[in-house]
């Protein structure tokens, strides 16, 4: 493995760093295969219970795909443009998307096509008061291809997600957040600060909750609310054997911190 993703743990919380600072952290083909590659042996890791996605550097999150490498796969033909850099953007955010793992963005500055649907996906997203955002795909002919045209008019409406769509202009942080792209905007030295206390939040209860929680809303966000709620009952009956609603129930009841196990 190369290192333009960087791997770092903090207690229970995993840090992701994308390290091409130099080229404003780019996802090149071997990035996004890392990044898939450490999502794998996080989810494996039993003693990670979180996971925050930075950028190297002050001036990007990233600004997307690897245009000069995109660009020598559509000179070799539709099959390995589409293969090479579509579905292999496209899989790697509904990974993060999916991750069974609450995942945080902390968007530090510049998150451009790739980078903002990144942004898109991950279940929450903190932004740094340096950050801006854009949609710029139309600007080199194509439309955004790691999900951007989905996930973008579902968190902001399709009218809303048009507009930045179709035109490519940048937008600020604050729209952003009006936007539903991101949580909350912080000064940009408290970025990571604020990032590892939101996570601290959430690996103080249980992981398995957590992960059903994930699944639940991930899921039913794209089907009827009637089927959502099959899908709500079918996770909460994940957690009923488990030792950890045994354990949050119990404390509760005795009026103290619970002590979850994960199993």
């Amino acid at each position: 493995m190369n290192d333009t993703v960087l791997y770092e743990r903090r207690g229970r919380i995993a840090l992701l760093t994308l390290n091409r600072p130099e080229r404003l952290n780019a996802l090149d083909y071997a990035t996004n295969d890392l990044l898939l590659a450490l999502l794998d042996k996080i989810e494996a890791d039993g003693s990670v219970a979180a996971v925050i996605l930075t950028g190297a550097g002050h001036r990007a999150f990233s600004a997307g795909g690897d245009i000069h490498e995109f660009t020598r796969s559509v000179k070799m033909g539709i099959e390995e443009a589409v293969r090479e850099f579509c579905r292999r953007g496209q899989a790697m955010t509904a990974r993060l998307e999916g991750f069974p793992k609450p995942v945080i963005a902390a968007v530090n500055g510049i998150a451009f096509g790739g980078g903002c649907e990144i942004t898109e996906s991950a279940h929450l997203a903190i932004a740094s008061n340096r950050a801006v955002f854009a949609k710029p795909e139309i600007n080199i002919g194509i439309p955004p291809t790691f999900g951007g045209t989905q996930r973008l008019p579902r968190l902001a409406g399709r009218k809303r997600a048009l507009e930045l769509l179709l035109t490519g202009n940048s937008f600020t942080p604050e729209r952003a957040m009006e936007l539903g792209l991101v949580n909350r905007i912080v000064p940009h030295d408290d970025l990571l600060p604020e990032a590892f206390a939101l996570a601290d939040q959430i690996v103080r209860h249980s992981p398995l909750a957590a992960a059903r929680i994930l699944a639940a809303v991930t899921r039913g966000l794209n089907v009827p609310i009637s089927e959502g709620l099959e899908i709500e009952r079918e996770q909460f009956a994940r957690m009923c054997s488990t030792n950890d609603i045994r354990e949050g129930l119990d404390a509760w009841i005795e009026r103290r911190m619970p002590s979850y196990t994960g199993s």
